[in-house]
């Protein structure tokens, strides 16, 4: 694949000063490039600021999906890695939310020479709970999950929208993400949704060997607080930051929280 190639397969788009030192940011489920906007801005004056698509969201190439390689987690990072070759982007902070903070810190294991720190939002790296693990869901929760998207997609995205963004006062920002949903096919979201609820990455933690910052919202649906505790615990020179934002999004709820506590990790 040329450097062309990723640019095009996943909606590469570099804004701020040329040469300056460089900030990727990488968007959850659900979403795209455009849910970090409020939070880029904050940096675009001094930063050069790189983000992108994944694979079967936004603007991203449809015809590169292939539920076969997407499967796992490790090809978006494959792709991240590509990103990163085709931007020049090195020695990079790279801040994943969600399911793209397993897949920035898996590229930055790829190839440590994209990668200065690390900045990871809503993380987890197992939803599952295990023995002695609380990951926030059973299987059988999953599997309900995984009924309902197929039966009625569009309704389970206008359900699942208010829940993740868990601020009622703001119905507003629900309804962002299930447009943001309803954007994505059907078979693709719930193929990506199976990737990452069934993924364990508990293993890979203890391989990093970037600074990193876990910011995790004071009431998360999707990640328990402990899971930030486990983070922190395993990754080597992770360190915890608890935020006052609640929900699973807290760059687009609360954006100038986010952005401050990426700012005093730099």
């Amino acid at each position: 694949m040329t450097e062309t190639d990723a640019v095009r397969r996943n909606n590469v788009t570099v804004t701020g000063p040329a040469g300056a030192r460089t900030i990727l940011f990488a968007h959850g489920f659900g979403s795209d490039q455009r849910a970090w906007d409020d939070v880029a801005a904050r940096f675009e004056g001094r930063f050069r600021v790189v983000r992108f698509d994944n694979v079967g969201a936004g603007n991203a190439d449809p015809a590169a999906y292939s539920p076969l390689r997407y499967a796992s987690l490790e090809a978006y990072a494959e792709d991240l890695v590509e990103v990163c070759h085709a931007a020049g982007v090195t020695d990079a902070v790279l801040v994943g939310h969600s399911v793209s903070s397993m897949v920035v810190m898996l590229a930055a294991i790829l190839d440590p020479a994209i990668a200065e720190r690390l900045v990871l939002l809503g993380a987890s790296p197992r939803y599952l709970d295990d023995e002695g693990y609380r990951g926030g869901f059973r299987q059988s929760d999953l599997d309900g999950i995984y009924a309902a998207m197929e039966s009625d997609y569009y309704t389970w995205a206008s359900g699942f929208s208010p829940v993740v963004m868990a601020h009622p006062d703001r119905p507003h920002l629900a309804g962002y993400l299930a447009r943001n949903l309803e954007t994505i096919r059907p078979d693709i979201a719930l193929a990506v949704l199976r990737a990452i609820m069934q993924s364990d990455l508990r293993a890979c933690l203890p391989k990093v060997d970037k600074p990193t910052l876990i910011l995790q919202t004071a009431d998360d649906p999707v990640v328990p607080d402990e899971v930030g505790d486990y983070l922190a615990a395993h990754i080597p020179g992770g360190s915890l930051r608890r935020l006052g934002a609640r929900g699973h999004l807290p760059h687009v709820a609360a954006p100038d929280e986010v952005a401050s506590a990426i700012e005093a990790f730099l």
